[in-house]
């Protein structure tokens, strides 16, 4: 391991106590090499340099503190537990906080039990019952003067993401290596960045910034480090999206030398289906299908995210890109993420399409033996020139028409919910005498253009930005549920007055199961309350056969009241639908409380949504709340969720895919998007080997194989 080499050529074993097992869980992770340590940069910061006063804490914080004991005792409930008060000064006055411990011993009540005895404690602070607590904090025993407020020479502590088995102390002993090799050797790892792009930034060098990022000197500005905008972190976070645009870019450019069947049409289809529509399209909705029907016409692959708020009408500007197919004899494919979803598609398509003479056929998981069998030969012959679908769509069995026929069009609903590899399966469904189908995206997740521009940079856009005429604003409220029965009555007087309603019912647990059984309890509670009405119930466990009927029940207005699991939350269109019940909204992100929203106001009726709380909220959760109270445009709404949980958990890509993020956030650096873009243009215009060399190095030092995920 001799300075000669690269830091991205000596691997993670030739470090101290790295062997077999260890080297493993680092590969999970993606780290093989010295440089891929460097690289996994820390997730955020435990601030132990500075004292924070009693009365500056919030709920969430994670904070040193110091203070007088001024009382405790043993609290015997469901779990015995010993309860501390602190307060900031000798005299008891200014904050205070409770400290609170599960496990202790009886030196632990003598020491900490004694009224003035003075202590610091470094922990999560949380909102308790009564006041704001730290639970099993760090404990030091003070014996000097007390200073609250003072600094502490001690710089952050960073805390990195990590996987099973690995603590925070041998990160800390890997890249304490790492930066060592570094500094001995500067030159170990390569900066790939021409100086004439980094300069005119003002960024500061590589090796400084990594530096910085995994061991802030004392003197660092904290609040810099924790808002990312340092000038370290705004380094390393324009490395990853200039990374991030190069390989976006090459990927556009590969996309030119791919062929795919330009499909013009005659406008026969489409001209009857806009003719027969009972509403004119808005003037957004014209520019998209105009965007749309040209790229179609095209002879390389159309690859379009179209994104629009909720009842913007997406789906029939996705119908008349199906029509231009089916005009010039070639099959669509329409791939939406549930059976719900999909269900609400093809009722959609088969109304407008039926009329034309055109078969919408139907494909999910439900399918077995001779009736799956019956659609799967219809595809394969070209005699359904239109399927919708869920994931069912991309099995190996299923098989399209051959050329000149076959698949010309997939059009996937809700992307971000696929796996980059079922994505993948259906385009090559349509992959035929090395040409490829077009392909449409379709979002009600409405993304700034800024994230756009940085996210989907491979991708042509297209946004739906207006709602037809005739949509009733919707009145929010947020109510604690210490007032459901408030709640209820006001579900009777609606339903009473001839109007329908919703209520959502939600879960921590990320389970069908218990979803379905707390679907299933409201719905039992509430046909005992408001007996009368009529009450339908459907959640992911009811089976489509089931479900269709109920759900045919309540927009045919057979049913007053439908209670849902949040599988509702895209694609239900019940106009006579004016309130909505959403209970525990806290647990939910702004997006889907947005789009569950949507279901009501699609009519002429003043509507409005309950948002049924459980009380204490979290600082978080409140702000979430007031949020959606106070907006109702998508965009605005979007633009609060990314602030809140950055781009990443929106665009659901934590997992897989290019957008996953390391440290930069689209949103919060999009002053450095431009010049990321300016950057790609630069280097992806240098035609020089070692040109090539940099963009191949960058790519693969921030996205690894992921690049690999947008070829899609």
């Amino acid at each position: 391991m001799q300075s000669i080499r690269g830091l991205d050529q000596i691997p993670v074993t030739g470090l101290k106590r790295v062997g077999p097992k260890l080297a493993e869980r680092l590969r999970k992770l993606r780290i093989e090499t010295v440089a891929d340590l460097l690289f996994h940069l820390p997730s955020r910061y435990q601030d132990r340099s500075r004292l924070r006063p009693l009365h500056e804490l919030r709920d969430g914080d994670e904070a040193l503190v110091e203070g007088v004991v001024e009382a405790s005792q043993i609290a015997v409930g469901r779990r015995r537990s010993l309860k501390v008060w602190l307060r900031e000064g000798r005299d008891g006055l200014g904050g205070g906080l409770m400290l609170r411990f599960f496990h202790f011993s009886r030196a632990q009540i003598e020491a900490m039990g004694r009224r003035g005895t003075r202590l610091r404690c470094f922990g999560e602070v949380r909102q308790g019952p009564q006041s704001l607590e730290m639970v099993h904090p760090e404990v030091q025993y003070r014996t000097d003067d007390l200073r609250t407020g003072t600094a502490v020479d001690q710089p952050l502590t960073p805390i990195y993401p990590s996987t099973e088995g690995m603590q925070q102390i041998t990160w800390r002993a890997l890249t304490d290596q790492a930066l060592a090799l570094l500094a001995a050797h500067p030159r170990s790892l390569a900066d790939l960045v021409p100086v004439e792009i980094t300069t005119p930034l003002r960024l500061p060098a590589l090796d400084e910034a990594l530096r910085t990022v995994h061991r802030p000197p004392v003197e660092t500005p904290v609040q810099q480090l924790v808002e990312r905008s340092h000038p370290a972190c705004l380094r390393l976070a324009f490395d990853e999206m200039l990374a991030h645009q190069l390989a976006l870019r090459r990927l556009r450019q590969e996309r030119r030398h791919l062929s795919a069947d330009p499909m013009l049409g005659d406008d026969r289809l489409r001209g009857r289906l806009l003719a027969g529509l009972p509403f004119q399209l808005t003037a957004a909705q014209r520019r998209v299908v105009d965007e749309i029907a040209a790229d179609l016409g095209r002879p390389r692959p159309m690859m379009r995210l179209l994104q629009g708020d909720v009842g913007s009408g997406k789906t029939v500007v996705a119908a008349l890109a199906a029509l231009q197919a089916v005009e010039c004899g070639r099959q669509v494919a329409l791939m939406a993420p549930t059976e719900l979803l999909a269900e609400q598609h093809r009722k959609s398509l088969d109304g407008w399409l039926a009329p034309l003479g055109i078969e919408v056929a139907w494909l999910s998981g439900r399918h077995k033996g001779a009736e799956r069998a019956q659609v799967l030969a219809r595809l394969a012959d070209g005699g359904a020139p239109v399927v919708v679908g869920t994931h069912a769509l991309f099995q190996q069995d299923v098989r399209f028409a051959e050329p000149p026929g076959g698949l010309g069009l997939a059009i996937i609903d809700e992307q971000h919910r696929f796996g980059v590899h079922q994505r993948m399966a259906l385009r090559e469904k349509g992959a035929g005498a090395g040409r490829l189908p077009h392909q449409l995206i379709m979002t009600a997740t409405p993304i700034p253009r800024s994230l756009a521009m940085a996210v989907y940079a491979d991708l042509d856009l297209s946004v739906i930005d207006e709602l037809p005429p005739g949509r009733t604003p919707i009145t929010t409220v947020a109510v604690p549920d210490s007032r459901r029965d408030e709640v209820i009555e006001r579900v009777r007087s609606a339903c009473a007055s001839g109007r329908q309603a919703y209520w959502v019912c939600t879960l921590v647990e990320e389970s069908e199961a218990l979803q379905a059984q707390a679907a299933e309890d409201a719905a039992a509670d509430l046909r005992e309350r408001l007996g009368g009405l009529r009450i339908g119930l459907v959640h992911g466990r009811v089976k489509a056969a089931e479900r269709e009927p109920v759900m045919a029940a309540f927009a045919a207005g057979e049913l007053d009241l439908l209670v849902a699991t949040t599988v509702i939350e895209v694609g239900v269109d019940v106009p006579n639908a004016s309130l909505m019940i959403i209970e525990n909204p806290e647990r939910l992100g702004l997006a889907q409380l947005h789009q569950l929203r949507g279901r009501v106001g699609r009519g002429q009726v003043e509507s409005y949504c309950v948002l049924l709380f459980h009380a204490p909220l979290s600082a978080n959760a409140r702000e979430r709340l007031d949020i959606l109270r106070r907006e109702t445009s998508g965009f605005a709404i979007a633009d609060a969720d990314l602030r809140m949980r950055g781009a990443g958990e929106v665009l659901g890509t934590r997992q897989a895919g290019m957008a996953s993020f390391r440290l930069a956030d689209p949103l919060r650096d999009k002053d450095l998007v431009r010049s990321a873009q300016q950057g790609s243009d630069l280097l992806l215009e240098d035609g020089s080997v070692e040109g090539a060399g940099r963009v191949a190095g960058l790519i693969r030092r921030w996205l690894g194989d992921r690049e690999d995920y947008g070829r899609v």
